[in-house]
């Protein structure tokens, strides 16, 4: 019998609709490669949760499953310390979408920040998927599925944790007593990393990420096209910071913290060009993705590894919803077939 692992539940997760990008990396990957050690941690692919607005293209979000193992992969995540599964064959969080979808309002559903700001952006109005109208909910089932009390998300999704809490006191009080534990956001300390062009989210939709497979000539055309200060037209001229995506990047990804301030001095000052901050810049993501893409090669190469990965994380996943689904019918007091 092996030991009781009484280390915080973390969950968390990638939907499958492109391979990963360095918004990724500072965002939520290299922090997940540290909390593996420290915390029981679940990635979910989300190939489900993918179709709620790409369901016109079911293939892109197949194709995209391993692609995303393999990043996970390539940047440390070791599948002895992390469970890597898959959503859609975890029936367990289809029927605990149904049962939640039961405690919930569709007005709360509209009310919540991260979907109206997510279907304005999207252009939905009044012809929004349900399933995408329905996502906190899907998301509740997710995380209360592995009793996770982590989970890692960026500033704008808390309201969707927020949610989750909410069905989860209102399971609680049907039950009478505590079956699922509420989850706290864990916020990451780097913001959301913007894309080259200066908008303000990296996005594979939108061409202005950088893949962590990117090629060392990618890599390079990617810096030389970043935003920065579009009135720092000399080297002599004082140059904004704030905004400037090349500082941005080297606030996340600098080592030598001391020497990225003094280039934000100089700058600042006059007598710095852009092109000697993008090339000090360029040799720190060099030096960052150079590992990562051969790891990644050489997992690519076999995929059967990363698909076996997958098989043997998704069932220990099954087998942990199913007992909450399990604990959570009793508590209720459902019908159930002996």
């Amino acid at each position: 019998m092996s030991p009781i692992d009484n280390r915080p539940v973390i969950l968390t997760g990638d939907r499958t609709t492109g391979p990963l990008h360095l918004g990724h990396y500072v965002g939520s990957l290299r922090n997940r490669v540290a909390l593996q050690h420290t915390h029981r941690q679940f990635l979910l692919l989300a190939d489900m949760q993918a179709l709620t607005d790409n369901a016109h293209d079911p293939e892109k979000i197949r194709r995209n499953v391993l692609e995303v193992v393999f990043d996970y992969l390539s940047v440390g995540i070791d599948p002895a310390e992390t469970t890597i599964c898959l959503q859609s064959a975890l029936p367990v969080l289809a029927e605990l979408t149904v049962l939640y979808l039961n405690f919930v309002t569709v007005g709360r559903l509209e009310r919540n920040p991260t979907i109206k700001t997510e279907i304005q952006l999207r252009g939905f109005e009044r012809d929004v998927p349900a399933g995408f109208l329905c996502y906190p909910v899907a998301q509740a089932a997710d995380i209360t599925a592995f009793k996770a009390t982590i989970v890692p998300v960026g500033e704008d999704q808390a309201p969707l944790i927020e949610q989750t809490n909410e069905i989860v006191r209102r399971l609680n009080r049907q039950a009478g007593r505590e079956v699922l534990p509420e989850a706290e956001a864990m916020i990451p300390t780097v913001g959301r990393l913007p894309g080259v062009d200066g908008k303000a989210k990296m996005s594979k939709s939108q061409g202005n990420a950088i893949p962590l497979s990117a090629s060392p000539d990618d890599i390079r055309q990617a810096v030389r096209r970043m935003y920065t200060d579009p009135t720092h037209l000399r080297a002599a001229d004082p140059g904004k910071v704030e905004g400037n995506v090349v500082f941005t990047y080297l606030d996340a990804f600098a080592e030598d913290r001391a020497f990225a301030e003094e280039l934000k001095a100089r700058y600042r000052r006059g007598g710095l060009g852009d092109m000697v901050v993008k090339r000090h810049l360029e040799d720190i993501l060099q030096a960052l993705l150079a590992p990562i893409r051969e790891r990644r090669a050489r997992y690519a190469a076999d995929p059967g590894y990363a698909l076996e990965v997958l098989r043997r994380g998704t069932i220990r996943a099954r087998q942990r919803t199913e007992a909450t689904l399990a604990e959570l019918r009793t508590a209720l007091g459902l019908f159930t077939l002996t």
